[in-house]
Parts: C-alpha cells; sequence; structure tokens
C-alpha cells in the first residue's frame, strides 16, 4: 500500500467515534465513545489501521508516523503532567492492539511502557509503595521480552514459579520488593541470553518498538488462524492504541475486571463478571490466579461498584447491545480500559436479541440481524441426559453451554493431532493462551482449571461456539506429566471425560446425550407458548416467526422418502427441491437394476422395468401424500450404473475361486462382463444422468411414468400432488428436448388412461459449467433450473470431492488459498459467477423460470445470502439445516431492505 502524504496517521481519543472502526479499530473507536460519552477514559491517542497496512506492506513505518506520534505524546505528556520514563515522576503508557473485529488474545498487547533502571525508582517514590514499582518493571520485562523480542515466554514463567517456590508462596502477590528486585534481574538476563540485546532503557525506543510489534502480531499465525476461523478479511490491519498508564496493582484499594452487561453464556440481565484485587488486567484475562464475582466488588468498594454500574446501563442503552468491559481501580478510581459488543453463546444471541425488543431499544429487523445460522445450529445439538448415571468428577465456571465428549488431551499439539486421526478430544490446560487456538479449534470442548468467564479460553470458545468449563479448581492438571487428579482419581490422557458448558460439571466417561429442547420444539414437541416453554424456545419462536414473515426465498428439503419428507414438513420445509431418485434401488430392488444392466433384449429389459415400475410408482405416492400441497422435484436417476453393481476386485476373485472349483456361476460371469464394460476411469465424469436415459432406452420413461402415475392416485384420492420432474447432467439443450419429448408422451399416456390432469413440470439441473454457459438456450426446454452446486463446484474446480478433500485441502486452507471450502460455502467469483449468469440467461429466455438451488450450499449461512441476492425462488437443504436456511433467508431479507432504505 502506498503512502498518502496527506494522510492522517494519528488520533487523539477526543477526535474519533464508533463509526471509525475501519480506521480505528473497534477498541480505539470505542475508547473515543467512551471519551465522547463523559466516561473516565485515561487520556491517549491511537495510531490507525492505514499506518499498519503501509508498515505490513513495506515493512517500514509511515515516513509521516514518528513525527505525528511525537506531537500526540507531547501533548499527552502536557495534560497528565509528566514526561515518557521521567525518571522521578515517569509517564507510563500501554500499547494495545485493536483491529475493526474482536479477535481476543490474538494479537499483542504491552503495559508499562516507560519503565527502566532509574524511572522505576521514581515510579516507587511517586507512589509510596516500591513493591508495586517493581512489579510494574518486571510485567513490563517479562510482557516486552515475550511480544517485542521473541523470548520464550515459558522462560520467565518458570523463574516467576522459582521464585514463588523459594519464598514458599503460591501466588505473586506474596512476593515482596526484594523479591520482585531479583525477579527483574533474572529477567534482564533472560532477555539478554535470549534476544542477544539488553533490555531497552530509553523509554522512546520501548514506544517504538512496541507499536512495530503490534504491527507484527496482525500476521502472527495465530491471528491468522483465528482470522480464518471467524473469516475475518486479512488486510484489514490493526490500529494500535497507546494509553495513559492506570494500575489495579497498587495494593488492596486497586484492582482490575472485566465486566458484562448481561451474562454472556445465559443472556439473563445480572451483574457479570470478574474482579481481581491489586492485579494488572492482563492477570484477569490470562487466568493466573482465580478471580472473586464483579459482585464482591460492592464489599470491596462500594463507590466504584456503583459508579461501574451507572456506566454499565449507559453503555448497554447506548450501543443498544450486550458490552463487554474493562475497567481498573487505582486507589479508589474507577477508569474504563475498553468497551465492545460483546461476544455470546448462541442461546445468549437469541435471548438478548428478543430481550432488548421488549425494551424498545431495537426492533425486529434488528434483533434478527443480531443472531445467525450457525447459532441457531449449535442450539440444535444434543445436551447430556440429565436422569443418565454419571461420575462427577468436579465443577467449574459454566463458560460456554454445550455437551462435549472425548479424550483428554494436555496440549494443542495432541488435540489436533488426535483430531486428524477422527478422534473427538477436550483439551485440559491450567489456562489457555492464543497459542493453544489451533488445539481449541479441533476439540470438542475446552476444559481449564484456573480462570473465569473472562479468561482467554472462556472468551475465545464463546467466540466459536465451543463447549467451555473453565475455574474447574477441583481438577489438578499437570500438563508434562499428561494427566489431571481429583480427589483419589487420575485420569491419564486418552481417559474419556465429558463436560457440561451450561452447568460447569465435569464427568468421568461418556455421558450419554438427549434432543436439544430446541430440536424438540422444531419437532412439534414442544409448544413455544406452553405455560412451561423454556424461554431459549420462546426466544427462538420469535425471531424464526418473523424471519419467516419477511423472507422471500422458500425453503425446501431434500429428502428422498416420505420419513424424511415429513421431518423436513415439521422443521418448516415448503416442498422438497430434491428426490434423488438413485437411493429407491438400493437393498433388495438392486438385483432388479442388476437385470436392467444385463439385459440383452428388448424384452428383457422391459420385463426389468416392468418390475420396477410399481415399486417407484409406490415410493412416489408416500412421498406425494406425505408433501400433498407443495412441490415435489424428483431427480431422475443420475449415477453411475456401475455403483449398483458389485465390486469389480470382489466379483472378479470370486469368479477366479468359483472357476477353480469348475463351478462358474453363469449370472456372476455375465456380471463380471457388465461390469469390465461399464467401468470408468472418472465415473463422476462417464455415463450418468441424461446420458444414462439417453443410451439405455425406457429408463427414464419408466421413472416419468411412475410419477405420473403416483400423482394421478393421489389426485383422484382428493390430495394435491405437485410433481416437478427434474433431468440431471444436461450440458446441451438437445439432450434436454429429447427427454422432454418423451416425457411429455408418458405423461399424456396416463392422463388419458386416469381420466386426470396432471399438471407436471420439466425442467434440469444445472451442474456443468457448459450448461450454466448456455442457459438461455436451456431455457427454451425447462420449465425451471435447479443448481447443483455439489457438482458445479467439481466441475468449476476440477476438483474429485471425496478425493481432494481428505488429501490437499487442509493445506490449503492453512496456507489461505481458501478461507473456507468451496464445497462448504459457494465461491461467489467462480461457481456463483455462473450462477448469476445462468439465471440472468435463463430468465431473459423464460421470465416465469423457476430458480433454486438443491446442492449442499442451499442450508449454508453465507450461501443462502448470496442466492438470495442473485435472485433464485427457493433454496433446499437437508431436513436438519432447514431452520437455518429459514433465518438466513430472512437475515438476507431484511439486509437487503436495511441496505435499500439507506
Amino acid at each position: 500500500m502506498s503512502e498518502n502524504k496527506d494522510q492522517k496517521f494519528v488520533y487523539d481519543f477526543t477526535e474519533g467515534n464508533r463509526d471509525l472502526k475501519d480506521l480505528l479499530g473497534g477498541k480505539g473507536a470505542n475508547l473515543a465513545e467512551m471519551t465522547n460519552l463523559g466516561l473516565p477514559v485515561p487520556p491517549g491517542f491511537t495510531i490507525t489501521t492505514e499506518a499498519c497496512k503501509v508498515y505490513l506492506a513495506s515493512g517500514e513505518a509511515p515516513a509521516a508516523l514518528r513525527d505525528e506520534v511525537s506531537a500526540h505524546l507531547a501533548a499527552l505528556e502536557a495534560k497528565m503532567g509528566k514526561k515518557l520514563g521521567q525518571s522521578d515522576d515517569p509517564l507510563l503508557v500501554s500499547v494495545r492492539s485493536g483491529a475493526k473485529f474482536s479477535m481476543p488474545g490474538m494479537m499483542d498487547t504491552v503495559l508499562n511502557i516507560g519503565l527502566s533502571d532509574e524511572s522505576v525508582v521514581g515510579l516507587a517514590a511517586q507512589a509510596g509503595n516500591e513493591r508495586f514499582a517493581w512489579d510494574s518493571y518486571r510485567r513490563l520485562i517479562q510482557m516486552f521480552g515475550k511480544t517485542v523480542l521473541g523470548v520464550e515466554g515459558e522462560l520467565f514463567e518458570e523463574a516467576l514459579d522459582e521464585a514463588k517456590a523459594a519464598k514458599k508462596v503460591t501466588v505473586d502477590t506474596d512476593l515482596d520488593a526484594a523479591d520482585l528486585k531479583k525477579l527483574v534481574t533474572r529477567f534482564k538476563k533472560i532477555v539478554a541470553k535470549q534476544a542477544g540485546r539488553e533490555f531497552p532503557q530509553d523509554a522512546r525506543e520501548q514506544l517504538d518498538l512496541a507499536v512495530e510489534a503490534v504491527f507484527n502480531s496482525w500476521n502472527t499465525d495465530r491471528a491468522k488462524l483465528y482470522r480464518r476461523q471467524e473469516r475475518i478479511p486479512s488486510d484489514l490491519g490493526t490500529a494500535v492504541n497507546i494509553c495513559s498508564m492506570v494500575f489495579g496493582n497498587l495494593g488492596p484499594d486497586s484492582g482490575t475486571g472485566v465486566a458484562f452487561t448481561r451474562d454472556p453464556a445465559s443472556g439473563h440481565a445480572g451483574v457479570y463478571g470478574d474482579y481481581l484485587q491489586n492485579a494488572q488486567g492482563e492477570d484477569v484475562v490470562a487466568g493466573i490466579r482465580n478471580t472473586v464475582p464483579l459482585a464482591d466488588l460492592e464489599a470491596i468498594d462500594k463507590t466504584s461498584y456503583d459508579q461501574l454500574m451507572t456506566i454499565m446501563t449507559t453503555l448497554e442503552t447506548h450501543y443498544k447491545d450486550l458490552c463487554d468491559i474493562e475497567f481498573t481501580i487505582e486507589r479508589g478510581q474507577l477508569w474504563m480500559l475498553q468497551t465492545r459488543v460483546g461476544k455470546r453463546t448462541a442461546g445468549a444471541a437469541f435471548r438478548i436479541a428478543t430481550q432488548l425488543v421488549d425494551q424498545g431499544l431495537i426492533d425486529e429487523a434488528e434483533a434478527l440481524q443480531r443472531v445467525n445460522g450457525a447459532q441457531l445450529a449449535q442450539l440444535m445439538f444434543p445436551r447430556f441426559d440429565e436422569g443418565a448415571t454419571t461420575t462427577l468428577l468436579g465443577r467449574g465456571i459454566a463458560a460456554s453451554p454445550g455437551a462435549a465428549v472425548g479424550k483428554a488431551v494436555f496440549d494443542s499439539y495432541t488435540a489436533v493431532k488426535w483430531s486428524r486421526s477422527g478422534e473427538k478430544v477436550i483439551l485440559i490446560r491450567r489456562e489457555t493462551n492464543p497459542d493453544d487456538l489451533d488445539g481449541m479449534i479441533a476439540a470438542e470442548g475446552i476444559l481449564t482449571s484456573r480462570g473465569g468467564k473472562t479468561s482467554h479460553a472462556a472468551v475465545v470458545a464463546r467466540g466459536m461456539g465451543k463447549t467451555c468449563v473453565c475455574g474447574a479448581e477441583d481438577l489438578e492438571v499437570d500438563t508434562k506429566r499428561r494427566r489431571m487428579t481429583v480427589g483419589g482419581a487420575v485420569i491419564e490422557e486418552g481417559d474419556v471425560v465429558s463436560i457440561d458448558g451450561s452447568t460447569g460439571k465435569v464427568y468421568l466417561g461418556e455421558v450419554p446425550v438427549v434432543p436439544s429442547p430446541v430440536v424438540e420444539y422444531f419437532e412439534g414437541r414442544m409448544h413455544a407458548g406452553a405455560d412451561d416453554a423454556d424461554e431459549l424456545v420462546a426466544a427462538v419462536h420469535r425471531i424464526m416467526a418473523y424471519a419467516d414473515r419477511v423472507r422471500r426465498l422458500r425453503v425446501r428439503a431434500n429428502a428422498d422418502n416420505a420419513e424424511d419428507a415429513l421431518r423436513a414438513r415439521r422443521f418448516g420445509a415448503q416442498g422438497i427441491g430434491l428426490c434423488r431418485t438413485e437411493h429407491m434401488f438400493l437393498g433388495e430392488r438392486r438385483e432388479l437394476v442388476e437385470h436392467l444392466i444385463l439385459a440383452d433384449t428388448d424384452k428383457e429389459r422391459e420385463e426389468a422395468l416392468s418390475a420396477l415400475l410399481p415399486l417407484q410408482k409406490k415410493d412416489f405416492v408416500e412421498l406425494f401424500e406425505a408433501m400433498d400441497g407443495l412441490p415435489v422435484t424428483v431427480r431422475l436417476l443420475d449415477p453411475p450404473l456401475h455403483e449398483f453393481l458389485p465390486d469389480i476386485t470382489e466379483l472378479s476373485v470370486r469368479v477366479a475361486l468359483a472357476e477353480a472349483r469348475k463351478d462358474a456361476n453363469e449370472n456372476d460371469l455375465r456380471l463380471l462382463q457388465a461390469v469390465h464394460k461399464l467401468h470408468e476411469q472418472n465415473p463422476m465424469l462417464g455415463l450418468r444422468g441424461v446420458r444414462l436415459g439417453l443410451v439405455i432406452p425406457g429408463l427414464f420413461a419408466m421413472q416419468v411414468r411412475a410419477i405420473a402415475e403416483a400423482a394421478a392416485e393421489r389426485k383422484n384420492a382428493k390430495g394435491d400432488p405437485r410433481a416437478e420432474i427434474m433431468v440431471p447432467l444436461v450440458g446441451t439443450v438437445q439432450e434436454l428436448e429429447i427427454v422432454r419429448e418423451e416425457a411429455d408422451a408418458v405423461i399424456a399416456e396416463v392422463e388419458a388412461a386416469t381420466g386426470t390432469s396432471l399438471k407436471l413440470t420439466i425442467g434440469t439441473m444445472i451442474e456443468l459449467p457448459r450448461a450454466a454457459l448456455t442457459a438461455g438456450q436451456i431455457a427454451e426446454a425447462a420449465q425451471f433450473f435447479s443448481f447443483g452446486t455439489n457438482d458445479l463446484t467439481q466441475t468449476v474446480w476440477g476438483f474429485s470431492r471425496d478425493d481432494v478433500e481428505a488429501s490437499f485441502f487442509t493445506a490449503y486452507l492453512e496456507k489461505g488459498i481458501f478461507g473456507v471450502s468451496p464445497f462448504e460455502t459457494i465461491d461467489k467469483d467462480g461457481v456463483g459467477s455462473l450462477v448469476r449468469s445462468a439465471v440472468q440467461a435463463g430468465r431473459a429466455t423464460r421470465p416465469d423460470l423457476k430458480l433454486g438451488v438443491c446442492g449442499e450450499h442451499g442450508g449454508d449461512p453465507e450461501s443462502v445470502h448470496f442466492f438470495h441476492e442473485v435472485g433464485l425462488d427457493y433454496v433446499s437443504c437437508s431436513p436438519f439445516r432447514i431452520p437455518v436456511a429459514r433465518l438466513e433467508a430472512g437475515r438476507a431479507a431484511a439486509e437487503a431492505k436495511g441496505s435499500d432504505s439507506r
């Protein structure tokens, strides 16, 4: 990125506001907003994300940045009445990252910038507290050494542990000034040895190096991994916030804490958060000492507590949402260090959205934007069976709800390794840190023996929707010996444990699960309006009802039998978008398909088709009855015929052994011959789909007849069948014209024979690039298109899904080639571009062309928004994903309406 000479790279907190997140990052924008609201924010300034982009692009900070920082630093020094690093009364500052989107713990922070061998003495004199000054200095060397100079953090931790052991104490607050002086000396030696340079004594050098370290932290492995996980763009850069220090480690009348305006785990109103006396902010997040509940602050410092409660109300009303707040109390003076819209669990998101509607802070359209399909999917996961016999190991803080079962592992490397081998794991740590992110992603759940609801483990787990139990003090975690002990029990690595993030309970072994109440609601077994209705179910019901009112996209199901169709209907399906008829030929019917394949004469083929016809018809009658009054799109036979035949190797061995025994079976010999004849090097691009219907006479005609006769039977039974016939794998309009001509003739015969008028429509699945590119021609013969985005993705990318996902997709994701698998979320630039052009060309030819999608993307939240945008009529997905698609279709409509009104 090139530098603009007139560009402003530094903003005072008084100059910004919350709408400047792109420029000032979330933290800087919100610090400015709190300053504007008149809240007690320590003075400071923000270096913009634009400066970071220049640095990352060129390897150097913008030329103008140093002078701008100097000017703002001078203004800050004048305001505070002291200079950075001043020997007798030093101004100290924090240097903290702050991207547009919250990335908790992923980037770097350095506190107490400005301390040196000289200024620490001045700080001690000014504070009248020698221990505090040396504690602040050792913290600076530790954070600076790790963050800026790249020293292994465990070296500092080991030195601190040894100092506590020598003093025979367990917490760092029991170390006195003399102990901390010795620790500072040791820390400086660690820096000199490991970094190859002395710890810098010049305050401005500390500041400049810390700013560069924060810029560099944007591209650390953990930050890149988190961005991929959360789908945060990689080109945003981070702002840097330079804030005058306030101290929570000045004694028992000081402290630091994190507060939430509502419970981020449940959404309930109340006083939620953690407080730690005589500590700096990093201590709370790191979980190195267990905190007390925020409510205890009232007894410790009622004045500060009351002021904090007032500020929390102000912030929630101003932001109209759950706010996450960091604060410090310095000798009875409350300071606000940060606020942001807080991360929350899925259940909390739905509850809070409806609560805020009831309070009149937001409307229903905004409530719909406050939740998403991924959260709804989380709420549909099973939970532990409360009636099951269990062995309780302990109990911690319920940090992020859910029921997670897996094998105990004690480091991230093992979590990732075992997970890739198909094992379900629970990551167990004393406390997590940003380096554990890949293990947290791989694990089913996270368990820590330290930390509270605002610890790193809790905040990150909630953001990812992972089950998490924190601060389980009864559990003694020994990561070096890879075991956990509680009472007399020892849990070794590999032992199965179960954790309940809703109660904080930890169990030995596998606890059985039961359906979630949200699934019970969708199944119709729980009524949202009942007196004893679950409040979460009531919240989900309200938001789903609004989504259904505003959405334009209809939602259908991919279902192949009446049972799945009925479940889909209970989940809100408005029809079937894909019935795969090949699933009807499996099991006992496979033998009839073998007869069809082995048929040498027209008579044998007709006999095989005649045997299949009534079975197909019965299937369709049941399906049309289950979906009475709703459309049912039936795809004619699609997969390669060899899928209905025995495995070539297995059959060859069987025939060879029979021949060796002189007991050869004529049918096996014919089968083997047929298998060899039909064997293809790449069957997904071979004889399948419409090609089958054209090569095997009567096959598609039999299926169309079964559909038509089933529809006629249902109509004569006073039903309302609405069948749609879909021809698969069409690449040219001529293929569709031939099949349609045959189908129309069969339908006319059935109408004449049954005396019914059948309004059956005939269309095609667009799953080949050529079909998309010639959509205008194909629409001349098609009454509807359904985009088969699974195969369209394979053919556009040249990927065989079954092969590539197992072989190199992980590497592509890790290298950032994919932000997400194109089979999970539609590739808008490639596959999406073909869909968009096919929609336009198809409707140009046939304005009333019905358009849908039946690939797995039909249930993916982000893809649903794309399908709304390009103008499809419906999406179709598996029954379980129907509620997600309904919700996202509503969100897409509300979002589009909001954009139009702006």
